[in-house]
Formats: structure tokens, C-alpha cells, sequence
């Protein structure tokens, strides 16, 4: 009896070390853990065997058998308790309970790679296929499909419709992107409310379609004027006789143009009919050819009429003729309208009588009109007075191409024009 006592007592410690309670009942509920259960069983396997040289031979027949081992164990144990009046030290609640532990068998057995990836996904608190509720939908965070802060328009194109389609019209992002806030406004607006309803007002007034790109690159701000207003304005300038033609040719080519208010358009009108005594009809033809007449600073312009009446020498009445002639010259640079004047008056001796019959002269280059000059006077043909033989025109002077000039003005040929060009 006290043999037995002792194997009893000695199964019951192997038995301890093969299936913890907690372990075994928590692999038995929830089939985890499995990997640290077959490890224990295979450490015990080599305690029954007591070092034996049949150590081998026990793990074999224990990988093989487990089922048959683990129910002969259990027969083996209750038997004994039964006999034995230590009832303290084993009872049929303690067999009861440590039940559980012994009828799954897989776990003395290798795992498959199948029984891994299971172990695996049930240690994971939910599966990627399992069903959530709205309000942990909701609560799920999703990282920003566009960069939150960039230097350039180009990291949100992919991202915007809005962008994609302005730079299918042509539009120039990287021109826009310069200019303080203009590309947070872009990004900002919704194509079919804030952006097409402004392109189609353009194609109503006779905008063609290869211009609208050029217009909201230089201008993106008239996305944000209200089409009343726009249309007030389209109509001011037809009340002052000018085409529909003429309105969308002037919006084409100043794309501020409609930013400003009725009162400032009918201003700037007024400035110059007064300022040059011109009358209604040469009024709207200066201002059609350079409409940026009505958009940009009137300082520069009163500034260069002041140097053509005092530092130029011009009468007010050739300063008209100028000017109706070459608007451009209201808006010239300073600088260069003095220093082609002083070539033409002290270099070229020509007089003011003759720079306004030819005003065209003074919107040319200085450098094209100096190269032209030493030429014919290297040839001894730098006769400009219309009152003597071998009379050059200015306007031909500087109008005519390099090919022409030579062969009408110069009778000499391009490549000898080119050489001179480089003893310059």
C-alpha cells in the first residue's frame, strides 16, 4: 500500500508538472497556448522516464500514444484513491476537476502550421473580419489621404478635383502657389459651386476657352467676386459703346479688368478723355488696345505724361498724337523712354516734330535702334530728314527686319551687318 501511496503520489507531481490547472483549463476553454502545453508535456516525458537509456523510445511511444497513456493514468489514479485511506492528499474532486486537462490530447502532439495560425489569431482581440457598430466606425481614426501643409500646389493635385481640372484649362499652379493664401483659397473650393459657375460667365461674354487658363493664373481672385457685380460691369462697358467683342478681347488680355467697381472703370475713362482731350472714340480705342490702362496705377501714368511735356519738350497736342498712337508710352518705363528720346534727339539729331510723326520709334529697343544707326553711318547712308535725298524713314528704321534692313536700307548683305555687329 505504501508502494502505491508513493506511485500515486508521484504521478500526481508529474501530472502537476504536465498540465498546470490554469493552463489546462484554459487551453481546454479557449485553445490557446498550445505550444507552451506540448513543451511541459515533453519535459515531463523525460521525468517519467528517470534518465533512462529508454528516454527516447518513452517520447516516441508518448507522441504516439497519448490518448491511451493519459486514460490509463487516470484509471491507474482512481483506483488507488479509492484504496487508500489518505483521502486528504487525493479526492474525486480533485479528479474531477483535473478532468479537463487530460482529454485534450493535442496538445502532446506537434503542432501543425494550420494549429499555429489559429493559436495565433485567438490571441488577437478581434478578428479583421468581424462585424463593428456604427459608433465604432465612427470612432476609428483614418490618417489624411493629403499632406496637411505643403510648400507646393503639386502634393494636392492628385487629391483635388477642384485642381485637376484648372490644370487640365491650362492653369498655372506654380504661378498661383507664390502668392501669399491663394493656394489654401484654391484648395478651399468645390469645382461645381465655386468654380465652374465663373468659367461658364466667361464663355457667356465671349472668353474663348484657350484663354480661361491664362486669366485665373493671373488672376484667381475673380473666383471670389460676385457674378452680379461681374455682369454690372460687362454691361457698364458695353453702355460706353463698346462690341461684346471688344469686352471679351479687353478681359482676355487684362485679366483684373472686372475686380474693379463700376464707379473706378467709369474714373479711369474719365482721367483720360480729360487729362489728353481726347474724345469718346479715341478714348475706347487707346483703352482697347492697352486695357490695362483701366487696371493699372494712374501714378505712372501721370508721371511719364509729365516727362514727356518737361523733360522731353513735347506739346500737349504731340503728346495726344503720341499717345493715340502708341498707348503703350503712358506705361513705359522712365528710364528707357529718356534714354531712346536722348539717343534719337542728341545722337541721331533727330527733332521732336519728327519722333511724333513716327512715334512708333520710342517703343522700340535702344539697342536695335543703335546697332541700326552705327551701321548706316558707318556706310554714310544715316540720313534722316525728309527734305533731303536718301531719306530713311524711322518708322522703316525700326520696324523692318534685319534681312530687309540691310538689302532696302543698308544695300549691304546680313553677314556684313553681323560682322559689324560684333566690333560693337
Amino acid at each position: 500500500m505504501t508502494m502505491s501511496f508513493a506511485c500515486a503520489t508521484l504521478c500526481l507531481r508529474c501530472r502537476g508538472l504536465l498540465f498546470p490547472k490554469s493552463s489546462a483549463h484554459l487551453y481546454y476553454v479557449q485553445g490557446q497556448h498550445s505550444m507552451r502545453v506540448g513543451k511541459s508535456a515533453r519535459i515531463s516525458s523525460r521525468l517519467l522516464s528517470g534518465g533512462n537509456h529508454t528516454a527516447a523510445q518513452t517520447r516516441l511511444s508518448w507522441k504516439q500514444q497519448p490518448s491511451y497513456y493519459y486514460d490509463f493514468t487516470a484509471k491507474y489514479l482512481m483506483t488507488e484513491a479509492k484504496e487508500s485511506k489518505h483521502t486528504d492528499v487525493l479526492s474525486r474532486t480533485d479528479l474531477s476537476e483535473c478532468k479537463p486537462a487530460l482529454l485534450p490530447t493535442l496538445g502532446a502532439l506537434p503542432l501543425t502550421q494550420n494549429q499555429i495560425s489559429f493559436d495565433l489569431d485567438a490571441d488577437d482581440e478581434c478578428s479583421a473580419l468581424e462585424e463593428i457598430s456604427d459608433e465604432e466606425a465612427v470612432g476609428i481614426s483614418i490618417p489624411p489621404s493629403i499632406p496637411p501643409a505643403s510648400n507646393s500646389l503639386q502634393d494636392y493635385v492628385d487629391k483635388s478635383e477642384t485642381l485637376t481640372k484648372l490644370v487640365q484649362l491650362g492653369v498655372c499652379l506654380w504661378k498661383l502657389e507664390r502668392r501669399p493664401n491663394v493656394g489654401s483659397m484654391l484648395l478651399r473650393l468645390d469645382f461645381s459651386k465655386d468654380v465652374a459657375p465663373w468659367l461658364l460667365f466667361l464663355k457667356e461674354i465671349g472668353v474663348e476657352d484657350s484663354r480661361l487658363g491664362y486669366i485665373i493664373s493671373h488672376n484667381p481672385f475673380i473666383l471670389s467676386e460676385n457674378l452680379d457685380n461681374l455682369q454690372a460691369r460687362v454691361n457698364y462697358l458695353k453702355s460706353k459703346k463698346f462690341s461684346s467683342e471688344t469686352v471679351a478681347s479687353m478681359v482676355s488680355r487684362a485679366p483684373y479688368l472686372l475686380n474693379f467697381s463700376v464707379k473706378r472703370l467709369d474714373n479711369r475713362l474719365g482721367f483720360y478723355q480729360q487729362q489728353l482731350k481726347l474724345s469718346a472714340s479715341n478714348t475706347r480705342n487707346i483703352v482697347v488696345r492697352l486695357p490695362k490702362l483701366l487696371c493699372g496705377s494712374l501714378e505712372s501714368v501721370k508721371e511719364n505724361l509729365k516727362v514727356c511735356e518737361i523733360e522731353l519738350g513735347f506739346k500737349a497736342n504731340e503728346i495726344q498724337h503720341i499717345v493715340i498712337a502708341v498707348p503703350k508710352v503712358l506705361t513705359a518705363n522712365k528710364k528707357k523712354l529718356t534714354q531712346i528720346f536722348d539717343f534719337l534727339h542728341n545722337t541721331m539729331k533727330v527733332p521732336n516734330y519728327l519722333i511724333t510723326k513716327f512715334p512708333q520709334v520710342l517703343n522700340t529697343k535702344l539697342l536695335r535702334l543703335r546697332e541700326r544707326h552705327q551701321f548706316l553711318e558707318y556706310l554714310g547712308k544715316a540720313q534722316y530728314d525728309p527734305n533731303l535725298p536718301s531719306y530713311i524713314s524711322l518708322d522703316r528704321l525700326v520696324s523692318l527686319p534685319d534681312e530687309v534692313f540691310c538689302t532696302e536700307l543698308a544695300s549691304a548683305t546680313l553677314e556684313d551687318f553681323y560682322l559689324f555687329q560684333k566690333t560693337l
